[in-house]
């Protein structure tokens, strides 16, 4: 299987997931992760029509997608990896959509970097679903409120929630976690799932699911 069937085969498990779960195959956005792939093995998806891909260090993005985006500039870029204070002007910069604002100290500086650069990236507050101290990500009982200062405090517009559920556990309690949380601020965008367990977030409600090595193979 080439990385082109790859691509075919987890968008044909999109379209059917949504059609199952009683949506439409175009209220599913499949993210393409390509952190850690370089711009030769990235370049097969560009060229059967793909837009979405997904980065995690902000660093490595700067580095391969401009050159890319002057051949494809359609491109959409989301940050999918923590966000550090000190990447943010960059990040702005390089990204379309950025799923990891967490703390108040990266929605001020968002606020500020943003209007600095009339650039406003669409942000999503990602959730530590299973409050596990290595991964970034705001408890889940402190959602609504950050929200809400992020909104209040700083003007900026969140459009949903991202989360990495534990890789022990069962993904479907922490994606209906999420959407929980989403439901109680009323915003539209959930960003839950990943190769193993996309088809999972798509029937409990993800807008958008984020898949590298099905695609690409193991890093």
């Amino acid at each position: 299987m080439t990385i082109k069937d790859n691509l075919n085969q987890v968008i044909t498990q999109c379209e059917q997931g949504s059609i199952a779960s009683g949506r439409k195959p175009k209220d599913i956005q499949l993210i393409v992760v390509s952190k850690t792939f370089d711009a030769e093995a990235i370049m097969p998806t560009l060229e059967a029509g793909h837009r979405v891909f997904g980065e995690n260090k902000v660093q490595e993005a700067g580095l391969k997608w401009p050159a890319l985006k002057e051949k494809f500039s359609d491109v959409e870029l989301h940050l999918i990896g923590p966000l550090q204070s000190n990447k943010t002007a960059e990040a702005v910069t390089i990204f379309d959509v950025i799923h990891t604002v967490d703390r108040e100290k990266i929605a001020k500086t968002l606020a500020k970097e943003m209007k600095a650069q009339n650039k406003y990236p669409k942000l999503l507050v990602q959730v530590n679903t299973g409050s596990e101290p290595q991964k970034s990500g705001i408890e889940p009982q402190h959602a609504v409120a950050f929200v809400k200062l992020c909104q209040d405090k700083y003007g900026l517009e969140i459009k949903g929630f991202m989360c990495i559920p534990p890789a022990d556990e069962n993904p479907g309690t922490h994606f209906a976690l999420l959407k929980k949380i989403a439901e109680e601020v009323e915003l539209p965008i959930l960003s839950m799932g990943m190769s193993s367990d996309f088809e999972t977030a798509i029937e409990m409600g993800a807008t958008h699911v984020r898949v590298g090595s099905a695609i690409f193979g193991a890093r």
